[in-house]
């Protein structure tokens, strides 16, 4: 493991006012006035204060939502996507402020962000959200669908990657003319509220993005309960998301859900292991985990088992851990709680019977003792119906199953309540055709990890299979995801 220093203070006071959050353009604190601490993971100091928003504060937002809408309904899109693209021109200008603010909200390293590309695509979406002419039974009668705002939406997203989630879920229904109110978690809302910032300096109107800081249980719930919300989206853990969709049913309005995986990694005899390996720990090392995507299960040919564990088990023991300004691997995980639901799945696993070849605790020695630190941790003779192989963790734990041929490995991929993304590592074609169709997921990468990265697939849809949630993200028809279709039937025909 790399020794670290302490981090470098980061100006925080000098990229957002201190205890507000912004409603109708404007940075004001909880009408309760109560706050939030936002700490540091890797050293549980405190680097900011938020407001802790309640219904009261949701109800001021979306009021301001609804202000706001007639007007930016009625901008065009053409200006919507002008728009837009400043807010990534933005995004770009001041791309090392917010790397740096979320890595040190969330703890992972500094790394590249996808924020500024994924704006600049969605802006480029803005006027080309279409209807349809229909055929009609006379030529003096014209049939036709506009598509239309769903007018205030909701958003809820976790802290695991504010920045990309703040884009995810904000972006793309402003582009198709709807307003929105965020609710960022409260464990890093830093990102979030930086970004709206842009977004105002940028020149989208005031009220068309408002973020509502606060707990999930206060402002989260108030949110979705709201009688002016529209649409919402969401993105978390089962629990949350089934309380939302219920709160959803109850005021008759869609949901889009997002709510984590325990992806497969399917690693066939024939793969490039010097391809596959180093990809394979990256997946589960990456943000500490901490990733809804996160490859989680290494299903290895039992022909492959010997050696596939033994060179992860190399890498594992090579991975850096440290504060987000070193140049590491990993960092810490994002709080107190995350670090004792890890830790207890560690004991679950062996309890189980499942064999740590690396890692299995807590890093308690300095510079990782004030933080949320957990060794990276490799489990094999892991058996599917295990609890490390059937619930989500988190965390930086990887699973090795075996099996003995192509239905067993499809049987352990699809085993288990989710289906949000896997990936097969072989060099033979027609079998990556085969399990790419066979495998229960919103997403199957092959020879790679989820799109590809800067290399991959633009506009790919994100989105998941059974409890991974419903509803995808980021493909090519995403803002139609916000708007609803109305028919138009306009009889012309000459009065008799």
């Amino acid at each position: 493991m790399a020794t670290t220093t302490a981090p470098v203070p980061l100006d925080i006071p000098s990229l957002l006012p201190d205890s507000t959050h912004l409603i109708t353009g404007e940075w004001v604190p909880a009408r309760s006035r109560s706050t939030i601490d936002v700490a540091n993971p890797a050293t549980g100091t405190v680097i900011a204060r938020v407001p802790r928003g309640a219904a009261g504060d949701i109800d001021d937002a979306v009021r301001s939502a609804e202000a706001a809408l007639p007007a930016w309904r009625d901008t065009s899109p053409a200006v919507r996507g002008e728009l837009l693209y400043r807010w990534a021109e933005l995004v770009r200008e001041h791309d090392d402020d917010i790397n740096r603010l979320e890595a040190i909200e969330v703890g992972h390293p500094v790394g590249p962000s996808p924020i500024a590309a994924r704006l600049t695509y969605l802006a480029g979406k803005a006027d080309k959200v279409l209807g349809d002419t229909l055929p009609t039974r006379s030529p003096n009668v014209l049939g036709l669908t506009l598509r239309e705002p769903y007018g205030v939406v909701g958003a809820i997203i976790p802290w695991n990657a504010p920045g990309p989630m703040t884009v995810f879920n904000t972006a793309a229904p402003i582009a198709a003319g709807n307003t929105v109110v965020l609710k960022p978690a409260e464990d890093a809302p830093l990102t979030a509220l930086y970004l709206a910032r842009l977004a105002l300096e940028a020149g989208i109107p005031p009220g068309v993005l408002n973020v509502v800081t606060g707990y999930g249980s206060e402002a989260g719930a108030a949110l979705p309960a709201h009688p002016g919300i529209r649409k919402m989206s969401f993105t978390g853990s089962p629990a949350t998301g089934t309380a939302v969709m219920e709160a959803c049913a109850r005021n008759l309005i869609p949901l889009q859900l997002e709510l984590g995986g325990k992806s497969p990694q399917i690693v066939l005899p024939d793969a490039d292991l010097d391809k596959a390996i180093p990809a394979i720990v990256r997946s589960i090392v990456m943000n500490s985990g901490q990733v809804c995507a996160a490859g989680s299960r290494v299903l290895v040919h039992s022909s492959l088992h010997g050696r596939l564990v033994e060179e992860l088990a190399a890498r594992f023991r090579a991975v850096r851990v440290g504060t987000w300004d070193q140049p590491v691997d990993m960092g810490p995980l994002i709080n107190a709680r995350q670090e004792k639901r890890v830790l207890d799945y560690l004991a679950i696993g062996r309890e189980e019977g499942a064999e740590i070849v690396v890692g299995g605790g807590k890093l308690t020695e300095p510079p990782y003792s004030e933080g949320y630190f957990v060794e990276p941790t490799l489990f094999d003779q892991v058996r599917p119906e295990m609890r490390i192989a059937q619930e989500e963790i988190f965390g930086p734990v990887l699973s090795v199953l075996t099996y003995d041929d192509e239905d067993e490995a499809v049987a352990i991929a699809n085993g288990t309540r989710y289906g949000l993304t896997a990936t097969v590592w072989t060099r033979d074609i027609g079998r990556a055709v085969r399990l790419a169709r066979r495998v229960e997921a919103g997403q199957v990468a092959v020879n790679t990890v989820g799109d590809g990265g800067p290399t991959g697939s633009i506009g790919t849809p994100f989105g998941g299979y059974k409890n991974s949630g419903f509803g995808r993200s980021m493909g090519h028809d995403y803002l139609e995801d916000w708007t609803q279709v109305k028919a138009v039937v306009i009889d012309a025909s000459p009065t008799r």
